[in-house]
């Protein structure tokens, strides 16, 4: 402004402000601006300031060569260096992995077409031409150890756009890399999983499908493509209906399974295209997913047409079987009825022959010795006949498996005992030697006594029956490791030959004896054998031509019962108490066969105390009892009209003629009716022939007072 021009103004506006001029305005801009750009720069520096000063990111500053120029806290705190540790020392690429850089250097090389140098340029390569690079990097501690950095590296440039620097951010990656290694772990765990699921789904024998609830297939196996004849493609998708030769049943299993939540055993005929069907049967369930949404059924089907074969050739198989049972069945009944009912009309007979027999061997006067040789023939082959009828009937019993045993620890020096004084007498009639050991311990087995003693006794039998006069026959007893007991009957008879042994235990077979002057039936062997092995033991035999045979059963030992309170033992004849003389007793006999009563009236006639009286049929039989009340009733069971056992309950019923003991006497002599008889009432079950003995002994006995 010209001085001149300002010095004319009048004095009073020496008080008013003084005129903005165009510098004092750009002096004021300029200060308004540098303000503000000091405010930036502060704010700038103090963001930078808390960037470098965080201790959760490692800030390094490099210059251009590379030359660490700023370490922060957070790098500090990663790296375990202190700045001064490292600052205007060493650059990054000192405090990384040198592998990874050769390795970096490598690739990057091969992408720029170019030599990087393995160091701090193959860090910086792309941020020196200025690409965004982000990478992974294993970063060493000042320790040693390694840990996994991601790293962000930016070039700094001047206003002229020149590199004066590098900024290395990096996080440590540690746990996000442990959290991928654990998701790449898990993933191919899955991927495992999957493969050895679907392996075991491809390997299974069984045709396996999946399907959505409503019934549409979503996946098969390998095994399903061959049931079917369609391929994995063609069945997704398809209904699952379809594959069969009913759809309505198919349907009907899936709806079943989804209402049921699992089927077995559900039939099916699968149907291909060629027109093949296989019989299968599914197994089906749901399944869910994680939230258990119902996602569809799991169905797995197996072919059983084989199966299915075979069990109508079973079912057929077994119809026959039952067919050949019932006839079997049938025919033994047939048999076991023939035997008893010839065993009856076998045993009539005799018993007149052999009860007459009896009387005129001992009649007085007695006979002539020539009239008693020919009763003692009568006899002898009576009581062998009886004997035949008697093993006939046992084998048929065991054959049929109606036999009841009953095992018990047995005394094996009780029952030698028992059949040596049975078989001494057929001994000393040939001067035959019976040994048997001396048991000082008992010795056990578990056995039917009855049927023990049975084994034993044709043994021994068969020893002396068989051996030469003046022989021997000795019994044995010795353990076994397997826990059995070896009895062995030894003889010092001709022995015999390896093809006789092959046929001794053959029905009715005696070896080329059947003609000579040895009796026998060719039934006690066998019979020995199967009782043995019903008692659960062996049978067997050692022989040679001229030195004798060896004959051996095995049982299992058993321990010794306990004692029991002692018994006292009556054999028929021990206690026979006389009758006075005017002391007759009466007995009633019921028989309707006449031969059968005069051999009884004669039996009877020969006691002064026993008087007998006499009925036909068993309703004049019972009406006798309660007129005459006798002391002891014999019945017979093969009445007519009303049957022995009928007659027996019409005296049980009557309190006249309910305490009268009643003796059974007849020819139903089949063990089943011996057990029949004896449940029934009967006091004594005696069989025809009658031998007289046993019948007064049994007589005796009932007329004794209870």
């Amino acid at each position: 402004m010209d001085p001149g021009l300002a010095s004319t103004k009048p004095s009073t506006d020496a008080a008013q402000p003084a005129p903005l001029t165009l510098r004092s305005l750009s002096d004021t801009v300029d200060g308004s601006v540098e303000l503000l750009r000091q405010e930036a720069l502060l704010k700038t520096g103090a963001l930078q300031d808390a960037i470098f000063k965080s201790a959760h990111f490692a800030c390094i500053a490099t210059d251009e060569k590379g030359v660490i120029q700023i370490f922060n806290v957070g790098a500090e705190r990663m790296l375990g260096y202190a700045a001064c540790d490292v600052v205007n020392l060493i650059t990054p690429a000192d405090i990384s992995d040198p592998a990874e850089l050769i390795a970096r250097a490598a690739t990057l090389s091969t992408e720029f077409g170019m030599p990087i140098t393995p160091g701090f340029e193959a860090l910086v390569f792309k941020a020196t031409r200025g690409i965004e690079d982000i990478y992974d990097l294993t970063q060493i501690r000042k320790d040693g150890s390694c840990f996994s950095a991601l790293v962000s590296v930016t070039g700094l440039r001047d206003a002229r756009n020149d590199v004066i620097g590098y900024l290395l951010i990096s996080t440590d990656n540690t746990a996000r890399k442990q959290v991928e290694a654990e998701q790449r772990k898990l993933d191919q765990q899955l991927r495992d999983q999957q493969f050895y699921t679907r392996s075991l789904i491809e390997s299974n024998i069984d045709a396996l499908m999946t399907t959505d609830p409503a019934g549409i297939i979503t996946d098969v196996n390998k095994q399903m493509e061959a049931l079917t004849g369609c391929t994995r493609d063609e069945l997704i998708g398809a209904p699952f209906k379809g594959c069969f030769t009913d759809p309505v049943r198919a349907e009907a299993g899936i709806k079943r399974v989804l209402v049921e939540k699992k089927v077995t055993d559900y039939e099916l005929t699968a149907r291909a295209p060629d027109g093949r069907q296989t019989v299968v049967s599914y197994n089906a369930t749901t399944f869910h997913d994680r939230q258990r949404n119902l996602k569809g059924v799991f169905a797995a089907a197996r072919d059983v047409t084989e199966q299915k074969r075979l069990h109508q050739a079973l079912q057929e198989t077994n119809a026959e079987l039952q067919n050949a049972k019932y006839v079997a069945e049938k025919a033994n009944l047939a048999k076991s009825d023939f035997l008893s009912s010839m065993s009856h009309e076998l045993r009539s007979p005799l018993n007149a022959i052999l009860g007459f027999a009896q009387l005129l061997d001992a009649a007085d006067p007695p006979p002539t010795a020539g009239q008693k040789a020919s009763v003692g023939q009568i006899l002898h082959a009576g009581w062998y006949l009886l004997e035949l009828i008697n093993e006939i009937l046992d084998l048929s019993v065991v054959e049929s498996g109606r036999l009841s045993l009953s095992p018990e620890p047995v005394s094996l020096s009780e029952v030698m005992l028992e059949c040596r004084e049975m078989m001494q007498p057929q001994a000393d009639a040939r001067n035959i030697t019976l040994a048997f050991p001396a048991l000082t311990v008992q010795t056990f087995v578990r056995a039917d006594r009855t049927r023990l003693k049975q084994v034993l006794v044709n043994l021994l039998s068969n020893g002396i029956k068989y051996n030469n006069d003046h022989g021997n026959v000795s019994v044995t007893i010795s353990s076994r490791p397997d826990g059995f007991i070896r009895t062995r009957v030894i003889d010092t008879g001709s022995g015999l030959s390896a093809e006789k042994i092959a046929q001794l235990f053959q029905l009715f077979n005696r070896l080329g004896h059947e003609g000579g002057a040895v009796e026998g039936t060719g039934i006690g062997l066998v019979m020995s054998k199967r009782l043995v092995e019903l008692m659960g033991g062996t049978v067997g035999v050692e022989s040679r031509v001229g030195s004798g045979s060896e004959f051996w059963f095995d049982l299992a030992a058993d321990d010794a019962p306990p004692p029991m309170t002692a018994s006292i033992r009556f054999s028929g004849n021990e206690i026979r108490i006389p009758v006075a003389e005017s002391a007759v007793r009466t007995i009633l006999y019921v028989e309707d066969n006449p031969a059968n009563l005069a051999l009884v009236e004669q039996i009877i006639a020969r006691r002064a105390d026993l008087r007998l009286i006499t009925a036909v049929n068993g309703r004049d039989g019972v009406a006798l009892a309660q007129k005459e009340r006798p002391d002891v009733i014999l019945m017979d069971i093969n009445l007519p009209g009303m049957s022995g056992t009928g007659a027996l309950r019409a005296l049980k019923a009557d309190s006249l003629t309910a305490g009268i003991p009643v003796l059974a006497l007849s020819a139903n002599a089949m063990p089943r009716d011996i057990k029949n008889g004896l449940e029934a009432g009967f006091v004594r079950y005696l069989t025809k022939p009658i031998k007289i003995d046993a019948l007064i002994q049994a007589l005796d006995a009932a007329l004794q007072p209870p």
